[in-house]
């Protein structure tokens, strides 16, 4: 047998072997993505057919109501979610103690416009959170509208003091990502009265970061930065429609007045809780998987939205894996924070303890955004990470989940960023705006289907990424 006859003869079988591990490998990569899928169905299956999500939140909203950080509602929330959570029978259930700010509303805030002696048109209006009272008779002075800080520079103290600054910036509604939107005109609300009192305003009024027209105002947090408490304003959101007729009766008449008087105050910081639940890994206890909402919110609705919704969601996807006979690698732990509207102290505390206990977070998913129908997550991690996540895609595919894209995560898991993966449900937020903060933020503003679809589709990130693995530096590993 001559020599070439032999060397074809090895070539041939090495191109079968070969041709053999190329099969193998797709067989097992076509099975594994069979399992996957099972799993997924499974999941979903669970959910929309035997889920608990809507129950639980149909609890906090209706029998608990609106939970201010420090008030007796949170407390509440905080024992409620405890005992459910230890209902499931998970490895470990606990509170974690965290110190809260704790502001009161008082009396229902009361608003009108006076274009006259005697003549006058009444407004909704709200406090914002942390904001200081007027004085006790209320407050009424001239108007000065301004649409930004840059504005308000031009204007000088000479031309502000003594008057209340309207800052009426509307939503940017030709964006289709509302978020940003959001994004473009939150700084009013939140520095607003810190920025007006440099030019010598006695208050200052928002218009609701909102993107439709109504009677609502939406509160929210605000700061006055350094200013001490005795030179402190009080500001208040004014409703879109009062926004629009209060700058409507400016342009006839700039010398039009606005009375308010607001009664809320700023109590004593009070001790409340993180609650928290795992599922200890079965290979990699030490290697922790958290996903989260706040348990806080504002005191005007109830909270459903924002964020019930992402409570009962991160509450049911430990439920999902138990129900469904998952036993996942990883430790997957909830977190419901507390205090993420107005201090975000819950999320701090949470990351504060785990990096002096040297925890080792590979992954975590918060979901705050609302209990609409899910459209996927945005990922804040490693260019590595993010194409494994691509791959998933047809995963997905058949519960119309199609958004998956690198930005930002969520408040609370914010402080946990390092080596990791972050990231954010992401649902269809057209309406979000239309409830957040306002009283309309109510249980029978959010479907029972859309809430089951979000926790199902949580459930199915969690679970891959259990199973297939965070990539991490080797020096972060354990």
């Amino acid at each position: 047998m001559d020599k070439s006859f032999k060397i074809n003869s090895r070539l041939g079988k090495l191109n079968i072997l070969i041709l053999f591990l190329i099969l193998f490998t797709g067989f097992i990569e076509v099975k594994a993505q069979s399992d996957d899928e099972k799993m997924l169905k499974a999941i979903y299956d669970t959910s929309l057919l035997n889920g608990k999500s809507y129950k639980w939140l149909d609890h906090l909203s209706n029998q608990i109501g609106g939970r201010l950080s420090g008030s007796y509602n949170a407390e509440k929330a905080v024992k409620y979610t405890k005992d459910e959570l230890e209902e499931l029978g998970l490895d470990k259930v606990w509170l974690q103690p965290v110190m809260v700010p704790k502001w009161v509303r008082g009396a229902k805030e009361f608003a009108y416009i006076e274009s006259a002696p005697g003549n006058t048109t009444t407004v909704p209006i709200c406090a914002l959170g942390g904001s200081v009272a007027t004085p006790a008779g209320g407050l009424k002075a001239e108007v000065v509208e301004v649409q930004n800080f840059d504005e308000l520079a031009t204007l000088g103290r000479e031309k502000i003091q003594g008057k209340i600054v309207f800052y009426n910036r509307p939503m940017q509604a030709d964006l289709i990502q509302t978020f940003r939107a959001y994004g473009g005109c939150v700084d009013q609300r939140y520095k607003g009265a810190e920025k007006a009192i440099q030019y010598g305003a006695v208050g200052v009024l928002v218009r609701s970061v909102n993107l439709r027209l109504d009677d609502l105002p939406h509160t929210g947090s605000m700061s006055y930065g350094d200013t001490p408490v005795s030179k402190r304003i009080p500001a208040a959101a004014i409703s879109t429609n009062g926004a629009e007729l209060l700058s409507s009766m400016l342009k006839l008449d700039p010398t039009t007045q606005f009375f308010f008087a607001q009664h809320c105050k700023q109590l004593k910081d009070v001790e409340s809780y993180n609650v928290i639940g795992e599922i200890r890994g079965s290979t990699y206890p030490n290697k922790i998987m958290v996903v989260g909402g706040h348990l806080d919110s504002w005191d005007l609705g109830d909270g459903a939205h924002d964020d019930g919704a992402g409570v009962v969601q991160s509450m049911e996807v430990l439920r999902l894996f138990k129900e469904t006979g998952y036993k996942p690698k990883h430790t997957i732990r909830v977190v419901l924070f507390m205090n993420e509207e107005n201090g975000l102290r819950g999320g701090k505390k949470y990351a504060k303890v785990a990096k002096e206990k040297g925890e080792n977070h590979v992954f975590a998913l918060e979901s705050d955004a609302g209990g609409f129908t899910p459209r996927g997550f945005s990922f804040d991690c490693s260019q590595e990470n993010f194409k494994k996540v691509e791959s998933w895609r047809k995963l997905f595919k058949p519960y119309l989940i199609h958004f998956f894209e690198k930005g930002g995560s969520g408040a609370d898991i914010g402080p946990l960023k390092g080596d990791n993966v972050l990231c954010g449900l992401r649902p269809d937020s057209q309406r979000y705006f239309d409830h957040h903060h306002a009283a309309n933020d109510t249980f029978e503003h959010v479907n029972k289907r859309e809430l089951e679809l979000g926790a199902a589709t949580m459930t199915s990130l969690v679970y891959l990424f259990d199973k297939y693995e965070v990539i991490q530096s080797k020096k972060l590993e354990k």
